[in-house]
């Protein structure tokens, strides 16, 4: 079946790159030059200068784990929206390892996969953006950014809390394949997006939220305070209780671990 103002199904076409400095940057040049078909998937089996949330960087080894780049035109949703999308991918994500790294994967706010206290796969998600005739700005293109950690088994000092789904099964796993798994059950959420709207996948998304319900230490500016995670609101919003109910933006607190 096909995606929603699509025609066609998710990763498809599915591009093997070589070698690249990142898949959302070469997604964004296919977009700009009119080359980009909406749910085309980049994968590349090497990337030299990959992107984190914050300005981060996201260090990979070659031919070891699933480097990929998915554009979508979510003509659906709107700007303020955003959240969805990203909430939508995270819950893709959780599906695919769950299947091979069972119940110990969690949604870690906003947009990382953790196995126990230990990252595994992010996301990054770059928007186009086009004004329309009277100056309101149009959600034109999705760059959604994924990186798991598949089969690498040694992780750079800096990146203490890192793992990959062969430490955690033992396993030997082909990226391409999963990688193209990945692409199905992105289909699958994004048409339960587009069809059922935000609230099952969203309910999801808090079911399968990390620390939840336990207390964890922030830090927000100067301050460190302990907060017990309650769940993350329609908005995107954390929300914790340390006394009082409170919430906060994406960016507004580090988590302490």
């Amino acid at each position: 079946m096909a995606l929603p103002s699509v025609g066609r199904s998710l990763g498809s076409p599915f591009i093997e790159l070589q070698s690249v400095d990142s898949t959302n940057n070469y997604a964004l040049a296919q977009i700009h030059a009119n080359l980009a078909q909406p749910g085309a998937c980049y994968f590349a089996h090497e990337q030299t200068a990959g992107k984190g949330q914050r300005g981060k960087s996201w260090a990979t080894e070659k031919d070891a784990n699933i480097i990929m780049t998915v554009v979508l035109k979510p003509g659906f949703l709107q700007l303020f929206q955003q959240f969805q999308l990203s909430t939508c991918v995270a819950v893709a994500i959780y599906e695919l390892l769950h299947k091979y790294a069972g119940p110990s994967i969690t949604i870690k706010w906003p947009n990382d996969l953790f196995w126990k206290d230990y990252k595994i796969a992010g996301i990054l998600i770059e928007n186009v953006i086009a004004k329309q005739s009277k100056g309101a700005a149009n959600w034109d293109w999705a760059v959604i950014g994924i990186g798991v950690n598949i089969n690498q088994m040694e992780f750079p000092a800096a990146i203490k809390k890192a793992r990959s789904l062969k430490q955690i099964t033992g396993n030997e796993f082909d990226t391409v394949a999963l990688a193209k798994e990945l692409c199905e059950s992105l289909e699958r959420t994004y048409k339960k997006l587009a069809h059922s709207g935000f609230e099952p996948i969203h309910n999801e998304y808090n079911t399968r939220l990390y620390k939840k319900n336990e207390i964890v230490k922030f830090k927000r500016r100067n301050r460190v305070f302990n907060a017990t995670i309650k769940s993350v609101n329609e908005r995107g919003q954390l929300i914790v209780e340390h006394g009082i109910e409170d919430k906060f933006e994406f960016g507004e607190v580090d988590w302490v671990l």
